[in-house]
């Protein structure tokens, strides 16, 4: 028997897995925003290419059941950064914040970057951010980022040409003027030129990250050199694309085809005009796709892919069809129902692709049901933290590994305050829905998800049994809170 640990423990050593378990993994965690479950070719579209997104689930594992916390930016980002499911976070929709950003995150709560901090990880964050103004108790430095740069307002983000972003809590001016996010024209143009300017926030964000990239490796090579070990490193990139308005680099445009646009977008639906609103649209998720691409490249030059974690996701659905955007000509959503602002899958679910060189087996996928919610018990578990006592997640490390038994929800459940108020549970393959809360709707719709993935066909009452269940959770598992009241179910 002794010969037999030993020479395990001599294979483990000789694979280098070991080393790997004693050093916490990098994790860099990349959003979209609004892109939606079906808008990526490695999850069925046919006509917007993204090659490079692609190429990052077939080196690693892209899940089918994944879900967002909200169907709406702000509400995902605050059960993505403190693991509370929508039914008890801080924040259950949009709401701004004068003069410029939204409702902020409470002192009181704990944040990811803030666990990680506390693990010895550097943190950073690059993109847009939306969960508190500049020096507030949202601030992202005030909760746990060592390192922001970009958009704090979620409205701010409506221009890709703004006039300022920050860095900190630093206001950055840009060569832009002030370029608004929205506009309409009575006659098309002879050219969008007033709707571009000169230094292009998506480009300038890269930037950053590539730097924060690099910088990490730069310490690593000056700490190896010293026989001391580097941080590892939390790098949050919650790019801004597609989101609109529609103002994307026009060499992307020029690649798609003319026949697809018989009019151009005069910003009858909101946003920004634009030419070619079709092309515009998909080169905004292909640019996308070049930044990520970027992103994956660089941490393979510096030789951190054996021991980063890389996740991309999306915040919530693809948008409803403003802007200028036709979701039905690109199936953005697939075979769902719903897009940004419902609680139906097309709102919900959203991409998950997961790459860790030589742990992750690569070209894979999974059917395990998770929500934004478990990636801070998922981080934690990589940093060798528990989980906070009040998160509602569960760690999703054995999915993502191979290795041990993967826990399952009993239930996911959400609570979204906009859009006339909202709640839903997916229950197994059973998906129960409730809709206009706020104009007295008590009607719980049933669906079977597993039959009928589109959801076009309510079962509620041939399954009351469910349906009762479905009530209960919505009941219980929640926490009222008084600036997202929901009157049927707070207490009176």
């Amino acid at each position: 028997m002794r010969l037999l640990l030993l020479a395990g423990w001599l294979f483990l050593l000789g694979s280098g897995l070991l080393a790997k378990q004693r050093e916490p993994a990098n994790i860099v965690l990349i959003l979209a925003d609004d892109l939606g479950y079906g808008e990526l070719g490695c999850y069925g579209q046919r006509k917007i290419r993204t090659p490079r997104i692609d190429r990052l689930a077939g080196q690693g594992l892209r899940f089918t059941q994944a879900y967002s916390g909200a169907p709406v930016c702000a509400p995902a980002r605050c059960v993505l950064m403190t693991g509370r499911h929508s039914a008890n976070a801080e924040i259950r929709g949009n709401r701004e914040v004068k003069p410029e950003g939204q409702l902020p995150l409470s002192e009181q709560s704990v944040t990811l970057p803030a666990l990680l901090k506390a693990k010895g990880y550097a943190t950073g964050a690059i993109g847009k951010w939306g969960l508190g103004p500049v020096g507030s108790s949202g601030d992202p430095n005030a909760k746990g980022f060592d390192l922001f740069f970009g958009y704090n307002c979620q409205r701010e983000a409506h221009s890709y040409y703004p006039d300022h972003l920050w860095r900190n809590r630093e206001r950055v001016e840009l060569d832009n003027g002030k370029i608004p996010g929205h506009a309409r024209l009575d006659v098309a143009p002879e050219n969008y030129d007033r709707f571009r300017g000169r230094e292009y926030a998506p480009d300038l964000m890269m930037r950053e990250a590539e730097r924060f990239l690099r910088e990490r490796r730069e310490r690593r090579e000056r700490r190896e050199h010293r026989e001391h070990r580097e941080r590892p490193f939390f790098l949050y990139l919650p790019f801004v694309e597609p989101h609109l308005a529609m103002q994307p680099p026009g060499e992307w445009v020029e690649r798609y085809p003319e026949d697809w646009d018989d009019a151009p977008y005069l910003g009858q639906r909101g946003y920004l005009p634009h030419p070619r609103p079709r092309a515009g649209y998909a080169a905004m998720i292909s640019d996308l796709d070049e930044h990520v691409g970027r992103i994956v490249d660089l941490i393979d030059e510096l030789d951190l892919g054996e021991n980063t974690l890389i996740l991309f996701t999306s915040d919530n659905g693809a948008t409803h069809d403003v802007g200028g955007v036709d979701t039905e000509f690109f199936q953005s959503v697939g075979p769902l129902r719903g897009r940004k602002g419902s609680v139906y899958e097309g709102g919900l679910r959203v991409p998950l692709i997961a790459r860790w060189t030589g742990v992750i087996e690569p070209d894979t996928t999974s059917d395990h049901v998770c929500a934004f919610w478990d990636l801070m018990p998922t981080f934690a578990d990589l940093a060798g933290a528990p989980a906070p006592a009040q998160c509602d997640g569960q760690s999703f490390l054995p999915a993502l590994t191979g290795r041990g038994e993967q826990p399952i929800h009993e239930y996911l459940v959400w609570e979204f305050h906009g859009y006339g108020g909202q709640k839903a549970v997916r229950l197994g393959d059973w998906k129960g829905v409730l809709r206009d809360i706020h104009k007295g709707g008590e009607q719980i719709e049933l669906y079977n998800l597993k039959d009928d993935l589109g959801e076009a066909h309510d079962v509620a009452a041939e399954h009351p049994e469910i349906v009762e269940r479905i009530a209960r959770i919505f009941a219980t598992d929640r926490t009222p809170n008084e600036q997202f009241p929901m009157e049927r179910f707070d207490p009176s």
